[in-house]
Formats: C-alpha cells, structure tokens, sequence
C-alpha cells in the first residue's frame, strides 16, 4: 500500500469540489475527482500540479458505480483511500405546491441518497486506512434552520447532517472521522442558478438583495481540511452559517419567528 494519502471527492468538476481538489494537493496528497461533467474534471485536473491526480465519470445516484469508481481510483492511489468528500449536490427552491415530483426526486437522489450511497461504498476502504481516515459529507446552512420555499433542499441538508452524526457514533469503533461541513453561501456556480424551472431570477442576485454575505469557496476548503485532521462533527463556514447556527442553538424562537416573517423564499 502506497504511503501518500488519498481522497475522492464528488462534484471535483467545478466549486467547492474543485477548490478542495485544489487544497489537498497543494499539501501533497494523491486527488481524484468525480463528476458527471467531463469538461470540468478536466479542468480540475488541469490545475493540480504533478501526476498524484486521477479523475472519473460518476452519476452518485448509482450505487454500482460508486464501487466501481471507488475501485478504480483506490488502484490509481496504490491501494488506498483516506478520506471521502460527498459534495456533489444540486440546489431547488420554490414553493413546494409548484414543484415538479422530478424536481423533488432529483434532489433527493442525489443531496441525500447519493452520500448515503458514497458512506456505504467507501466504509471498507476507511477501514483500512484507520486512524486518520475521515467521511466529510458538505450540508449546508440550509440543513440548520429550515427556510420558506427550500423545504426539498433543506430536506436533503438536514438529512446530511443526520447521516453525519448517526455514522459519527456507528463508525467510532472503526476510529473514523465523520463530519459535515455547513456553508452558507458560497462562491459557485450554483448561485448563478434559478432554484427551479419557473424562475428566471438568479439566487446570487436574491442573496446580494437581502443583504447577505458571499463567502469565497477557498474558505470550504479549508473547513473540509479541519474536518479531515480534526475531531468535531459540525464545521460552519460563513457568517451567515455561524449565526445561524447559534441563534438556531440560543434562540430558536426568535429564528422562528424571523423565518415565518421572510417575504418571499429564495428560488421564487
């Protein structure tokens, strides 16, 4: 087994993806990248510096070719994978009434049953490489209070947080780390998205409107690296996260209160 440590990350083709592919090589570590965008894994491989790199096709809605993408990267890595990165993610938004059940089914497959999916295919190769191996699975601000017309995509938020702490408890026998990190909003390409088909309204222009910060995609990276080497579950990246997070903790009603007063949800 090769000495040089590994780590697969989905959605490697542009974002938060590509900035921690980014990150873990600087630092010397062997990257792969999945995608189901070609052009954009090309990309991300094009950035990284040296051959410690490989890249792979990868619908993470396919539990067989989680296996096969797994086996294929751990072979290119000299029989090893350290860590796992389940950030391949899509977002939807509007109010759950116009939604089309494909809308709601995509983002459930793949925000959710595409990181149970990836926990369970890559639990043997923790395994192996435990103490110091690490699942990060990427959650979101919207998995820590629940927002008007986000209800499917906080859903799948929430849920990824659950995974996380159940398998921080299931695997803490094995000595592997589980964390999820929680942006707010971050520099990708997602913001230049609509939230759903019947919008036409850019989220990053919803955002910039209400006021709120945009954190830049370097700073998730830097979470996922603390989430690799470190010993917490949560890691809450952006002002807009930390508060959150805190006020959601110290003072659930008055966020309550403030959700329930919002005038119009992000992705209407």
């Amino acid at each position: 087994m090769s000495t040089q440590r590994s780590i697969f990350i989905t959605g490697g083709g542009s974002g938060i993806g590509r900035a921690t592919a980014l990150h873990f090589a600087a630092r010397g570590w062997f990257v792969g990248v999945a995608d189901i965008n070609a052009g954009g894994m090309a990309e991300t491989l094009n950035l990284i510096q040296g051959s410690a790199k490989w890249a792979g096709p990868l619908d993470v809605r396919d539990r067989k070719g989680w296996d096969e993408a797994l086996a294929a990267f751990a072979e290119a890595a000299g029989g090893r994978i350290d860590a796992l990165v389940n950030n391949a993610g899509i977002g939807t938004g509007g109010s759950l009434s116009e939604l089309d059940p494909e809308e709601i089914d995509r983002c459930l497959d793949i925000n959710l049953k595409g990181v149970l999916y990836g926990a369970q295919a890559v639990y043997p190769y923790l395994q192996k490489t435990a103490p110091g191996s690490a699942l990060v699975n990427i959650a979101s601000a919207a998995g820590i209070a629940g927002s008007a017309g986000m209800s499917v995509y906080c859903a799948t938020k929430f849920g990824v947080r659950a995974v996380s702490e159940s398998l921080d408890a299931e695997w803490a026998g094995d000595r592997i780390t589980v964390a999820s990190v929680c942006p707010g909003f971050i520099e990708t390409p997602l913001l230049d998205g609509t939230g759903n088909r019947r919008s036409n309204e850019q989220i990053r222009d919803r955002v910039r409107a209400a006021g709120l910060e945009i954190t830049p995609v370097e700073r998730v990276a830097e979470a996922v690296w603390d989430a690799v080497h470190g010993d917490k579950l949560d890691y809450f990246v952006g002002a807009t996260a930390k508060r959150m997070a805190f006020a959601k903790r110290w003072m659930p009603g008055k966020v309550r209160k403030q959700l329930r007063a919002s005038l119009r949800p992000l992705g209407q």
